[in-house]
């Protein structure tokens, strides 16, 4: 592939990134993505379309708005930057096919809820329900996985961590669960088994670490859904590597 069609994917992706800030700002307030258009949210002046281009318009402006000086939060073009890395990521790992362009779906899915559960730890019903039934309907034709594997897959991963949830009476929330299972329905059972080994691993390591460094209590909640995303970003670039590995080590 010519550098063009990457330069088109990275400006894309930028794009794209710039309305997954709206969203993750908007969708745990309960507020409409689509209208109003954005603005300050220090002074509520409308933000000119010049003043939105994503990356430019941060380093322009020098991080703070255009009309009452507020700080303006890296957050915004670190998303941006971001979603538009994974897009070039999954055009080198798909190429530009419908395989690629659901794994970008799929991919600027899980930084709205990375971000989202960092700050608010909830995970919104208005990203994964649509998720599970995108996942079940263009996953298997897509990614080539199956309807049936699909279908185990949201099983699997759904059903596990509803037990854990009954299990550790709350330990687990219902959005995990929800994620876990759109997941599933995207990637199959497989890349399931290994988000959640991934997930788990990882969260086990930083709350380890937070124990030890930070003084965090054994019983404070900390969000799980950035690990499970964590471990899905890690099935859609190398579950087949990890796979056909694990294979040869044990047949």
């Amino acid at each position: 592939m010519g550098i063009f069609i990457y330069v088109e994917f990275f400006l894309y992706g930028l794009v794209v990134g710039s309305f997954l800030n709206v969203c993750i700002y908007r969708i745990p307030r309960k507020k409409s993505v689509v209208s109003p258009p954005s603005a300050c949210p220090s002074c509520g002046i409308k933000i000119k379309p010049w003043h939105n281009i994503p990356l430019v318009s941060y380093v322009m402006l020098r991080g703070r708005c255009a009309y009452c000086g507020a700080g303006i939060s890296p957050r915004y073009p670190l998303i941006e930057f971001l979603n538009a890395i994974f897009y070039i990521a999954a055009l080198n790992r798909f190429g530009p096919s419908p395989a690629g362009i659901l794994a970008m779906v799929l991919i600027s899915a899980l930084i709205v809820v990375t971000f989202i559960d960092l700050e608010h730890q909830i995970i919104p019903d208005r990203i994964t329900l649509p998720g599970i039934v995108l996942g079940l309907v263009l996953g298997p034709l897509v990614f080539k996985t199956g309807f049936i594997n699909s279908l185990i897959g949201m099983a699997l991963g759904g059903g596990t961590f509803y037990l854990i949830a009954v299990a550790s009476r709350g330990g687990m929330g219902g959005g995990d669960i929800k994620l876990i299972a759109m997941i599933g329905a995207f990637l199959g059972w497989k890349a399931v088994l290994l988000t959640i080994f991934v997930g788990s691993l990882l969260g086990a390591i930083v709350g380890i670490w937070l124990m030890i460094f930070k003084g965090m209590k054994r019983k404070t909640p900390i969000p799980f859904g950035p690990f499970l995303v964590v471990g899905a970003m890690s099935a859609i670039f190398y579950g087949s590597v990890f796979f056909q590995w694990y294979g040869r080590l044990t047949f």
